[in-house]
């Protein structure tokens, strides 16, 4: 166990975790991951699933879930369960190491204790806004709390009457007594326990104070015996903190090491905002598939795979930086490329009569259900006299390079005839096309001119007695900017909001053979992208999402924008 495996990619993390064992600092590699049990996990959290399980996997270890569950106001058990679910899709598994922080509550409460004895920590009185204003600031030492020198005995006696549930929430906290004029606002005299009168989802009214993060992070890591607690960058700055509480317990010490959290560019992975998005309904819930979560994603059509395979190409880095979703939405192509069966589905239909083809008549064509992937087979398409095309298909007068259906033109149909525009029906009223009326060269069945003729489109359809209806649901980036965090003077991150985020096609039409679609199933739309069947779909309704298109078109239009 003292080397990675050969096929591991190496980056820092790797490099110290082979130190520490080539050292003998620890024989064994134990990670975690410690979710707050107060949200839905998003594509942020996958990149420290896929690092803490990863590297626990690379050196022959374990990871361990733990649940940060030291805040009963605002976690739930709901989020439990859906956190687990979230870290199976992805492809890791826990054993039966799951634990929780409140698993240690009860050692936790000696630690603090032994603290107060060790005169390391104090009962203090202050308001929060009292104890903010006395921290400083970053150019300006604190001041120390007139409550700072309480003796041992009092500070012990009036914890052990906060834990009783003795006083109001808010009037006093349990502080560790470190230095008010540190350079590290975080070791002035920081917060280890505030007083909270809520019942907690797993130890009841048990208890009446709960510890803050800060506290019980490197204490849980330690009574796991915990080696590597793999964190971003933001918890840099606590480090000198928890080496002080581990060191003045003199307890098991884990080697803490940071590395940049994933920012994806048109997104925004900050909890509170998704929040905001979801309870004032600028989306549907934390399912919706424009939302960066992992249930969002899941609903939308991307894979566990893709998503996997993205965060292995971002890699592990120190320095924060905006990664392009293009690079996302590219991982989801190659996986969906190799697994999604090909189909064929009209989004904007309109009506083709190929006058020549006999009425009544049914061909059963061959198709293939995936080019990348000779196993899948193939599968029957009906052909019939009348078929829809898409409506961009078709022009009256076609501009140039335009190789698709126009009056007097010859188009491919995908795995059937070669057809030619001969007249087309209008509406009276509207000038809209209501029917194109073309005929059909028998001798080309499967695409090909005998006659050596160039035709060079090829376009999609689907017969008109066979289709079925279907909603598609178009999705597009929930931001017009690739940073909406960033935000200009008086404005908020809503206001960068897409409004064509969402688009609702009804009225589309898909083969026949999509009677067999279930919620989850992939699917490549040939010509149009890699779709989804929504869990709203059903043997009577059909939806899909768009995944992803087959081409990055919002790269066109950046590379148009800056030519402008």
């Amino acid at each position: 166990m003292s080397e990675t495996p050969a096929t591991t990619p190496k980056n820092f993390i790797f490099e110290a975790v082979e130190e520490d064992l080539r050292t003998g600092r620890f024989s064994y590699v134990r990670t975690r991951f410690p979710p707050e049990p107060n949200g839905y996990l998003h594509i942020g959290h996958a990149k420290a699933i896929c690092i803490d399980f990863g590297v626990a996997e690379a050196f022959g270890g374990e990871c361990n879930l733990r649940f940060d569950d030291t805040n009963p106001v605002k976690e739930d058990v709901e989020y439990v369960e859906a956190i687990k679910e979230d870290i199976r899709w992805l492809g890791f598994d826990w054993g039966d190491r799951e634990y929780y922080a409140s698993d240690y509550f009860e050692q936790l409460y000696e630690f603090a204790l032994l603290l107060i004895q060790k005169g390391k920590a104090y009962v203090d009185d202050l308001s929060p806004e009292q104890i903010r204003e006395y921290r400083g600031t970053l150019t300006e030492p604190g001041k120390e709390s007139p409550y700072r020198n309480r003796s041992v005995e009092e500070n012990l006696d009036l914890f052990r009457r906060m834990r009783n549930g003795e006083f109001p929430e808010g009037s006093r906290v349990l502080r560790a007594k470190i230095d008010m004029t540190s350079g590290n606002l975080n070791m002035r005299d920081p917060v280890m326990y505030r007083i909270i009168h809520r019942p907690h989802h797993r130890t009841g009214d048990r208890w009446h104070i709960y510890p803050m993060y800060d506290f019980a992070h490197g204490q849980c890591d330690s009574i796991e015996g915990v080696t590597h607690s793999l964190c971003d960058l933001a918890y840099e700055d606590h480090r000198p903190l928890y080496d002080w509480f581990l060191d003045e317990l003199g307890i098991f010490h884990s080697r803490q090491i940071e590395f940049a959290r994933l920012n994806l560019s048109y997104t925004i992975l900050s909890k509170r905002y998704l929040k905001e998005l979801v309870e004032n309904g600028y989306v549907s819930g934390w399912d919706d598939p424009r939302m960066p979560t992992l249930r969002g994603l899941r609903r939308r059509g991307y894979t566990p795979e893709a998503i996997r395979n993205f965060i292995e190409q971002v890699g592990v880095a120190k320095n924060e930086n905006l990664i392009d979703i293009a690079l996302l939405e590219h991982a989801v192509r190659d996986d969906l490329n190799l697994r999604a069966l090909r189909v064929m589905g009209v989004l904007d239909p309109v009506r083709v009569v190929i006058l020549n083809y006999p009425e009544g008549q049914v061909e059963e064509l061959e198709a293939i259900n995936n080019p990348e992937d000779p196993a899948a087979g193939t599968r029957k398409v009906p052909f019939s006299r009348e078929i829809y095309i898409e409506r961009d298909d078709f022009r009256e007068v076609p501009p140039p390079k335009y190789f698709r259906l126009a009056p007097g033109r010859e188009v491919r149909l995908r795995y059937g005839y070669i057809i030619k525009c001969v007249n087309v029906v209008k509406n009276d009223q509207t000038g809209e096309i209501e029917e194109i009326h073309c005929t059909y060269d028998p001798q080309t069945r499967g695409g090909y001119a005998p006659d050596g003729r160039k035709v060079q489109g090829t376009i999609h359809w689907v017969s008109i007695p066979h289709a079925l209806d279907a909603e598609v649901r178009m999705y597009d980036r929930l931001f017009t900017v690739p940073n909406p965090s960033k935000v200009e003077d008086g404005k908020t991150f809503l206001d960068y909001l897409n409004p064509n985020s969402l688009r609702i096609l009804s009225g589309c039409k898909v083969e026949p053979s999509l009677t067999k679609a279930r919620p989850g199933d992939h699917y490549q739309f040939e010509r149009k992208g890699f779709f989804c069947v929504d869990p709203d779909s059903s043997a009577d309704h059909l939806v899909f999402n768009l995944t992803v298109p087959l081409r990055d078109t919002w790269a066109k239009i950046e590379v148009k924008q800056k030519g402008d």
